[in-house]
Order: C-alpha cells, then sequence, then structure tokens
C-alpha cells in the first residue's frame, strides 16, 4: 500500500514538474490513526507545505511506502540474521526502483531525474535508504538517513560503503539521537567518518547529533525541516 501526496503548487500549476520523496513506513508518515505510536506522525504533508510556502525549499511531492506489518524487519533488511531473521530487502529496493518509481513518474508530473529524487526513513527504513542508495546508484540522489539501523548483521552496511562508491554522489542527510544510546551514536558517527574518507563533502553531507534526540516518531518529526532544508534547497 502507498500513498501519494500532491502539493497546492501541483495543481495551481498544472504545467509544473515537481521534485519526489520516497519515504518507508508510510503509516507513521501523515495519518495519526494509523501510526505506529497512535496520535504521532512526521507531519510531513504540513513540514512539507509550510517550507515550500516560505520559500525554504522547493515543492514536493511525497510517496509514503507503508511497510508490511510483522514482515517490516524482513522487508527492509538486505541480509539475513540468525536470530532475527529478514534478508529480503534487495527484492524491497528493486520493487522501489523496477516497479514504484516508474508508476509514479508515468502517473504523476515528476521530475524524474536522480537529482531531483529522493528517499528515506528512519530506523530499518534509514538502514534501507542507505543499502539502496548505494546498490542502486543513479535513481535515488537525495538520501534521508535517521537514526539508522546500522548494527544490523554485525554493522554490514559499512562493508558495503567501503566497497561500493555510486555515482553520481547522492546527497546525504544523516542523524542521530544523542537519546538513543551510545551503541547507535558511536556506530552513526563511524559511518559519517567512512563517507568523509569515501568523498563525500559538506555539500554532499549533513551528519546531525540531536541532544534530545530519541528513536520516535516524534523526534523524526522535529528534525524533518532540517532534513528538507538540506536535502531539497529551494
Amino acid at each position: 500500500e502507498i500513498f501519494v501526496y500532491l502539493p497546492p503548487q501541483y495543481f495551481e500549476q498544472p504545467e509544473r514538474r515537481f521534485a519526489t520523496l520516497y519515504l518507508h513506513d508510510g503509516q507513521n508518515l501523515i495519518d495519526p490513526r494509523t501510526s505506529h505510536i497512535p496520535g504521532q506522525t512526521w507531519r510531513a504533508h504540513s513540514t512539507v507545505d509550510r517550507l515550500a510556502a516560505d520559500g525554504e525549499i522547493e515543492s514536493l511531492i511525497l510517496v509514503g511506502i507503508f511497510h508490511a506489518g510483522v514482515r517490516r524487519i524482513t522487508e527492509y533488511t538486505p541480509s539475513s540474521d540468525p536470530q532475527l531473521g529478514g534478508g529480503e530487502g534487495e527484492n524491497y529496493a528493486r520493487f522501489l526502483v523496477e516497479e514504484l518509481k516508474p508508476f509514479i513518474d508515468s502517473r504523476y508530473r515528476t521530475l524524474p531525474e536522480t537529482e531531483r529524487t529522493g528517499l528515506g526513513g528512519s530506523s530499518l527504513g534509514g538502514l534501507i535508504s542507505l543499502w539502496t542508495g548505494f546498490h542502486f546508484p543513479g535513481v535515488f540522489g537525495r538520501l534521508a538517513v535517521l537514526s539508522p539501523s546500522l548494527w544490523w548483521t554485525r554493522r554490514s552496511i559499512f562493508d558495503d560503503v567501503e566497497r561500493l562508491t555510486p555515482e553520481p554522489k547522492p546527497r546525504i542527510w544523516l542523524d542521530i539521537g544523542l537519546l538513543e544510546g551510545g551503541r547507535h551514536v558511536r556506530n552513526a558517527a563511524a559511518m559519517a567518518t567512512l563517507l568523509r574518507r569515501k568523498g563525500w563533502d559538506g555539500a554532499h553531507l549533513r551528519y546531525v547529533e540531536e541532544p534530545a534526540g530519541t528513536h520516535s516518531e516524534e523526534a523524526w518529526a522535529a528534525r524533518l525541516g532540517d532534513v528538507l532544508r538540506f536535502l531539497f534547497p529551494a
């Protein structure tokens, strides 16, 4: 299941085309009735519309991809853990690249170019966003990687990032909340260091440690504005 949110400008300017941001965990983005924690959402549509109206970001089409419920771990992980399972992330990424994006581009007035297409999520959604950006280069040129689960299968994502260098380099927002736990903060900082060593400069990488940040929808909602300002500036 997906939803597509079209900004007001989509209807006001019928000849215009728009950048697109694909976000995982679609249940948590807009509708408080479907969110993992009832009443807590990213408020993604209102944040996008407010910042676009203020001239801080370009207007965006939002595509929210609902996770598969009890199969969320399986869907969002590119490798299998002996205790936790998972490992169908490549199939999910191929669905995004080979089916969903072509469908959205054919149905709506998108700007389909790499630099006008973003992918993002939090936790395991952050992990699969980063993995997809490196394994399917030239599709998603903007990556929103919030509180990513970099620990998955003994930090195997580090091997992927070390081994692969997608061209063109995607612009990456990477963050972590300092209240999420020391191991997760250390992993995020190590990933930022690795990306910088591989050539991601300040124009292509923004790494943020949020002092009061927790692993929650409210924390990610609070950071979304800064994410959008970096990835899709006006």
